[in-house]
Order: C-alpha cells, then sequence, then structure tokens
C-alpha cells in the first residue's frame, strides 16, 4: 500500500490555478461623490426680474411714473443726492441700529438665560415680558420723547426694545427645551453647574438663540425707522420722511432700496456666524 500524500502535495492538489485574465471579474472603479454645483446665484433672479418687469412696465406706460419710479429713475435719485450725502445717511443709520441692537442682545442675553434656568424667574418677568412685546414700537416714542428728549438716547432705547424681545424669547425658549435626558447625562458623569451650562446647556440652546438674534437683528432695522421719526436730521429714515413731505416717490424708493440692502448684508453676516458656531451639527441642510 502506498504511504499517504504528504500535506505539501496535498495542498497544491487542492489549490486550483487562477482563472485566465479573459475570466476575471474587471475591478469596480470606486464611486466618488459628484460634486454639489452652488446654487446661491438663484436669490437673484427674483429682484432682478422685478426690477426688469418694473422698469418695461413704466416704460410702457402702464404704472405711472410720479407713484412708482422705474429703477433706472433711483440711480438718478442716488447720483443727485451724491455719494458723500448717501454714505452719510448709511452710516448714521447703520450705528445707530448697531449701538441699539447690541444694548438690546446684550441684556436679552442675561435676563433670557436666567428666566431659561430659574423657573421662578420665569413665572415672575415672562407674563409681563409678552404684554410689552405686544406694543407697536409708534406707541413707545411719545413716551421716549417725554422720558429721554429728542438726541440720541431715545432712539438707540427704541431700537433695543425691537431687538430685545425676539433675543429674549430665543434665548429663554432654547434653553427651557433642552433635552432633559443629556442633562441627566451630564449630572451622572458629575458635570458642574459651570460645566454643564458649558458643554451641554449652551451648545443645545445655540441654535435656538442664533435664530433669536437674527430675528432681533430684523426688528432693530424696522424700529430704527420709527425711531428716527424722532427729531432726526440724517438717516435712511429721515429720508423716508422727507420724500413722503416733499412728495417724492423716487426719494422713499430709494430709501426702502438702501434699507433691503443693508438688512440683508447684515443678516448674511450674522448667516454666517451662525454656520460657524453650529459647523459641528450633522442636518438636513449640510447634506442638501
Amino acid at each position: 500500500m502506498s504511504p499517504p500524500p504528504s500535506v505539501g502535495t496535498l495542498d497544491a492538489d487542492v489549490t486550483s490555478p487562477p482563472p485566465p485574465a479573459s475570466v476575471r471579474r474587471p475591478a469596480v472603479p470606486a464611486v466618488r461623490p459628484r460634486a454639489r454645483r452652488s446654487t446661491a446665484w438663484l436669490g437673484l433672479l427674483p429682484p432682478l426680474a422685478l426690477l426688469l418687469g418694473l422698469e418695461f412696465a413704466v416704460r410702457q406706460g402702464w404704472v405711472p411714473r410720479h407713484l412708482l419710479p422705474a429703477p433706472s429713475d433711483l440711480v438718478q435719485t442716488f447720483v443727485q443726492l451724491g455719494q458723500a450725502t448717501v454714505t452719510q445717511h448709511v452710516l448714521v443709520s447703520s450705528l445707530r441700529v448697531l449701538a441699539g441692537f447690541l444694548l438690546g442682545t446684550l441684556l436679552a442675553l442675561l435676563v433670557g438665560a436666567a428666566v431659561g434656568l430659574r423657573k421662578p424667574l420665569e413665572d415672575l418677568l415672562d407674563p409681563s415680558f409678552q404684554a410689552l412685546r405686544a406694543i407697536p414700537s409708534l406707541a413707545w416714542v411719545p413716551l421716549l420723547l417725554l422720558w429721554l428728549g429728542i438726541d440720541e438716547a431715545p432712539k438707540i432705547v427704541l431700537i433695543a426694545i425691537g431687538a430685545f424681545f425676539p433675543v429674549y424669547l430665543g434665548v429663554s425658549s432654547g434653553l427651557r427645551d433642552v433635552d432633559r435626558k443629556l442633562v441627566e447625562v451630564a449630572r451622572m458623569a458629575g458635570l458642574s453647574p459651570l460645566a454643564l451650562t458649558r458643554r451641554v446647556l449652551l451648545p443645545a440652546a445655540m441654535p435656538a438663540v442664533m435664530t433669536g438674534i437674527r430675528q432681533g437683528l430684523s426688528l432693530a432695522w424696522m424700529f430704527m425707522v420709527a425711531a428716527e421719526l424722532i427729531a432726526a436730521t440724517q438717516g435712511l429714515g429721515y429720508l423716508l420722511t422727507d420724500g413722503r413731505e416733499t412728495g417724492r416717490a423716487d426719494l422713499v424708493l430709494s430709501a426702502i432700496v438702501l434699507l433691503a440692502v443693508l438688512g440683508k448684508l447684515s443678516d448674511s453676516l450674522l448667516q454666517r456666524w451662525e454656520r460657524h458656531l453650529l459647523r459641528w451639527r450633522d442636518t438636513f441642510q449640510s447634506h442638501r
């Protein structure tokens, strides 16, 4: 009887030779994600279409020119005002908005955090703030004139009032709505109150806080127009009043266009800051 085959012989018999090159399966190339094309330029289409349509309607005589000037008439108005005059009005209004917005936002962050973290303070202060929030901006003007006179103080305070309430709501609701499970896990991990606030509460509430800040900035621009009705001699609100009193629709629309552009630019800056602060989030927006 012949001896059993060695292990090396058995392996050589069992192992089959590699298939020929013609039979081998072709390598599947790695699928690379397609680069997303930016669609930010789509936001320019509605205003461009509106401007072109308005220009065409005015030139065809469908719209009275003295009631609704064409965009080309607005360009002539800016030229007549002069670059120095337009820059001065824009600078004065921007500084007022900046001062009032910073004052209102700082107070709202402090009060909103206290109300959001302490239930007794919420029961004490929130009903009054909700009632004050419903007061229109123009209703504050006579009272501020009596209290603060006609200088810059009543204008800045009125803008601060407009910025306060959206930021207050964002901060207080953002802290109240933090997931209870996150807080319990943090306490089980032994985090101190300061560390709990810094590492859990603030990151969880930051989306609502940033939304409130952006809304507060937009309301600050709106309240600025009402503020510049208080004996103002410069600013975009003054241009609106001057255009109304002189019957110049082109001056009124020019001030409105400047307000829209400045509001959009300032909101875009806040939006970029928001994306930077919240870049850690994995949201639907980041995958669209």
